[in-house]
């Protein structure tokens, strides 16, 4: 299969966030060994790809960070044992990022929006998880990443995929390709405000009897839906997406509803690529509350890694073979920031977004 241009531009867009992930996840799971490709290793490839910035996360570099609260209606309870579903409020810490390792990329780009939040349940274990726009993920296994990311590489002479290595991969890999059609055919939201952010991978919720419930979860907008023309994206302001985040809590708090849908018998647990059917049992256990935001230098996020294995009692992995591969490259990540001098973030260098900070 020959893939056309707009799919080769989609596979150049999110290369940068899968050159970071492709390498983790084939480290941590066992793919290459210790000795050929260590977290410092992986963080120097992905600075190779995107330049080095300093003071700036390796991936998901431009980002805002934001505060709030979790409000657990007690339903979650009967799923899971984590105090987090307890029916009280636990406070949130949390980030809208865009993908690429780029901290200055303008915002219109198809690439990746990201959640990431970490919620402190009353007994002081956390809960933290990296949630996408989108509920698949274009690959299913630790080498699939480390292929795609070697078939979409920029090639030095261009500074673009080379097509026939793009080709040759997306001829081989009828998921990456159903995960392209997706993203070529589903609306874009205009906002951070209105997207649904998904756990894409499968988790376990274990109850007080502990049976365990395989899950996958979603944060649901109140804010209504609103579509964007993916044709008008290169021509709007660098900063539109955080810029309107930062306008929209001046006035109000911004509201999603976590859903947790249940697996039944049959159901991929293991397999980010693969949708559940439509009909699964569907749980709404409380309310995120998103109510400041602030720039990453004034900002508690800045020196979180969002590790999605950072989990409390009551919540555990399923058998996907991506979810055992962030630590390491994560915290190669942080070491390397924390030693250098931090830079204001692209939002924080826009007047317009500085005044508008509360």
């Amino acid at each position: 299969m020959r893939p056309t241009r707009p799919i080769l531009v989609r596979l150049a867009a999110i290369s940068g966030v899968l050159l970071l992930l492709s390498a983790a996840f084939a480290m941590a799971a066992g793919w290459l060994p210790p000795h050929r490709l260590g977290p410092d290793a992986i963080v120097d490839a992905l600075e190779a790809h995107d330049g080095r910035h300093p003071g700036f996360r390796r991936a998901h570099a431009k980002g805002l960070c934001i505060e709030g609260s979790f409000l657990s209606n007690g339903t979650g309870a009967l799923l899971s044992k984590a105090g987090i579903f307890a029916k009280a409020d636990s406070p949130v810490i949390g980030r809208f990022s865009t993908g690429g390792g780029q901290p200055y990329a303008p915002d219109g780009r198809l690439a990746f929006r990201s959640l990431a939040l970490s919620l402190t349940q009353a007994n002081g274990e956390q809960w933290r998880m990296a949630l996408d726009d989108t509920p698949i993920f274009p690959v299913a296994t630790p080498q699939a990443f480390v292929d795609f990311q070697r078939a979409t590489a920029p090639d030095p002479r261009t500074g673009k995929p080379d097509p026939a290595r793009a080709g040759a991969y997306l001829a081989q890999h009828p998921e990456t390709r159903a995960f392209l059609k997706w993203q070529q055919d589903t609306p874009l939201s205009s906002s951070f405000a209105n997207e649904t952010f998904y756990s894409i991978n499968t988790f376990r919720f274990i109850d007080d009897a502990g049976k365990a419930w395989m899950v996958r979860w979603s944060f649901e907008p109140e804010t209504p839906f609103e579509a964007i023309d993916k044709a008008t994206l290169g021509a709007r302001p660098a900063n539109f997406l955080f810029d309107d985040v930062i306008t929209r809590l001046a006035h109000n708090p911004l509201r999603w509803r976590l859903i947790v849908t249940i697996a039944e018998p049959g159901d991929t647990t293991d397999d980010a690529t693969k949708v559940w059917p439509v009909d699964r049992r569907r749980i709404d256990v409380g309310t995120l509350v998103i109510d400041r935001a602030l720039a990453e230098e004034n900002g508690d996020c800045r020196n979180i890694t969002f590790d999605p294995l950072i989990l409390p009692s009551g919540i555990a992995p399923s058998d996907d073979p991506l979810l055992p591969a962030r630590s390491g490259v994560y915290a190669s990540s942080l070491a390397r920031r924390d030693g250098e001098h931090g830079q204001p973030s692209a939002l924080a260098s826009d007047p317009q977004a500085r005044r508008a900070l509360p």
